[in-house]
């Protein structure tokens, strides 16, 4: 059976804010934006009623800018059943730092994934390619990881875009990311191991000469409950 056609689209312009979101979505490029700003049905015979237009219209939304792989590989709407399901999810990612203000390996758990305004911020999410940050993505001289997000309320007010065009742990970064690895090595090792073998192990990795001096079965051996 055929999808229903729109008679007539209810654009409220006093509510738009010019977001393109719904224009970015329609999938027969039936919206686009007019020279105020405003959103309206250029091609309204071509619409087949997907509705992504009202369903994606926000209270708020969140756009994220990111590179194809992105968009191709992590994008997911959903549900999520497990922590491998999350951390492949950017809209999730993203929701736990607007909620929680960081990221950690607890906040892929269960517990923390019951938290109900986790899923109503995934579902006020769009992601947007930015054909620069995946041609920066491929480009090896640079192999970037660039995100940016913003938040657009529905007042028309919108927060400032905050861009990382390179994340801690690129190579780019190196300097900066060693010191927390390292924090994060320590903290790890004292949720399995007592705080004597513990510094027996971060003994032998703050100096990477002993590290490399070390035989493996000596290294095995430390790690050995």
């Amino acid at each position: 059976m055929a999808k229903p056609k729109l008679k007539q689209h209810h654009i409220n312009r006093d509510w738009c804010k010019g977001c393109g979101i719904c224009v970015e979505l329609c999938p027969k490029k039936v919206l686009e934006l007019d020279e105020q700003d405003k959103v309206r049905a250029a091609r309204p015979e071509d619409c087949i009623c997907c509705k992504l237009c009202e369903l994606r219209c926000p209270d708020f939304a969140i756009e994220i800018e990111t590179q194809e792989a992105v968009v191709r590989i992590i994008d997911k709407t959903g549900p999520l059943y497990n922590p491998a399901d999350r951390d492949h999810c950017i809209q999730y990612m993203t929701a736990i730092g607007l909620i929680f203000g960081e990221l950690t390996a607890a906040h892929y758990e269960d517990g923390v994934a019951a938290d109900a305004r986790i899923d109503a911020l995934r579902e006020k999410m769009i992601c947007v390619e930015d054909q620069q940050y995946s041609r920066d993505y491929l480009d090896p001289e640079k192999r970037s990881i660039a995100n940016a997000v913003q938040v657009f309320f529905k007042d028309g007010s919108s927060t400032q875009k905050v861009e990382v065009q390179y994340p801690i742990g690129h190579r780019r970064r190196r300097s900066e990311a060693v010191p927390l690895l390292f924090e994060k090595f320590q903290k790890n090792l004292g949720a399995v191991f007592t705080s004597k073998q513990a510094g027996r192990i971060l003994e032998r990795f703050r100096d990477p000469q002993v590290l490399d001096a070390t035989p493996a079965h000596e290294l095995v051996d430390l790690f050995t409950l």
